[in-house]
């Protein structure tokens, strides 16, 4: 058995007019997938022959300039919504069908987390027999976050499984985070996580100016001239003459100064509690922000630097030399017999 199919076209263009082309192509790669799904289940055992159809495989027209492109966007197609297959592949891990005892979830900084700070939440399946699932994403696992149901407080977890708090101090102040997640195909399988709010924590506040204009590029150099044209005149032969040099490229521009910062003002005070925190505020012209600092552990680092130069502008391009011209008959002088 040998499946073959054919496009007209050749080439496999990323853009324009080859788009259905492309598509095509990736529908042929979408296809082995197919075809490697099947061979996972039962129906397609080695025994059955499915080695022996999957090496005869055939895809034509699939050469080195379209294969990143249609792969690329076969593989869209298989990795973006294929679930059954990455399941049946072993790649994922469906939780409706896989029973479950208990949960755990947890930022991966067990310390909590600052205002203006982004942690990944890692979520531990344990089933009765002890194996534990992690989840995809930064826990590396299979369980897929959508056999997931995930709730929050003070902090937010997108669809990426970060979970972030605000900037501004003032939403977070006395409060506790909390995250809960459960297990839609298990009613009962639910765990809870506080996560308190730290202060202890490297924050910055930029100011910089911005980054200078880059410089133009300079202009092309003049092609050269082509050389003289050499005779063979049997009373005067002369070679044909040497083409002139490509005159040099230009200088590319300067690139243009970068920005001043901003005038910049910090206030600090001190919050008395337990532990006592520093309130600053960091202000320029139509900006404010505000921070809760831990002098035990945090800091605060304002920045207020002139913004960097721009790149010079690139030299132009040299002049091509022309070729040297070789030598011709004279009109009316032939061969001699």
């Amino acid at each position: 058995m040998q499946i073959r199919a054919s496009s007209a076209g050749g080439d496999c263009p990323a853009l324009g007019s080859g788009r259905e082309i492309c598509a095509f192509k990736a529908f042929l790669v979408f296809k082995l997938y197919l075809l490697l799904y099947l061979y996972a289940s039962s129906k397609w055992a080695p025994h059955r022959g499915g080695l022996a159809i999957l090496a005869k495989i055939h895809i034509p027209h699939l050469h080195r300039a379209s294969w990143a492109a249609c792969l690329a966007l076969a593989s869209s197609l298989v990795l973006s919504g294929c679930t059954a297959m990455k399941v049946k592949l072993g790649w994922k891990v469906s939780l409706d069908k896989t029973p479950v005892s208990s949960i755990q979830a947890n930022l991966s900084n067990s310390q909590g987390i600052a205002p203006g700070q982004k942690l990944p939440l890692v979520v531990h399946l344990t089933a009765p027999d002890g194996k534990v699932l992690v989840t995809e994403g930064q826990g590396q696992g299979k369980v897929m976050w959508k056999d997931l149901e995930v709730s929050a407080s003070v902090v937010t977890v997108n669809q990426k499984d970060i979970a972030s708090l605000p900037g501004d101090p003032r939403v977070s102040e006395g409060k506790v985070a909390h995250v809960t997640v459960t297990v839609p195909s298990h009613p009962g399988i639910r765990t809870d996580l506080d996560v308190p709010i730290r202060y202890n924590h490297k924050f910055t506040s930029d100011f910089s100016g911005s980054s200078g204009s880059s410089g133009m590029d300079g202009r092309a150099g003049m092609d050269g001239t082509s050389g003289s044209m050499g005779s063979i005149d049997p009373n005067n032969p002369s070679p044909g003459g040497d083409g002139s040099n490509g005159s040099n490229g230009s200088d590319g521009d300067n690139g243009g100064a970068g920005g001043d910062a901003p005038p910049v003002q910090v206030r600090v005070t001190l919050k008395s509690g337990s532990p006592p925190l520093l309130q600053l505020s960091v202000s320029t012209v139509g900006q404010l922000k505000l921070f809760l600092v831990d002098p035990q552990g945090g800091s605060l680092t304002v920045k207020a630097d002139g913004g960097p130069g721009g790149s010079g502008g690139r030299g132009g391009r040299g002049g091509r030399g022309a070729p040297g011209v070789s030598e011709r008959p004279m009109d009316g002088v032939g061969a001699m017999a």
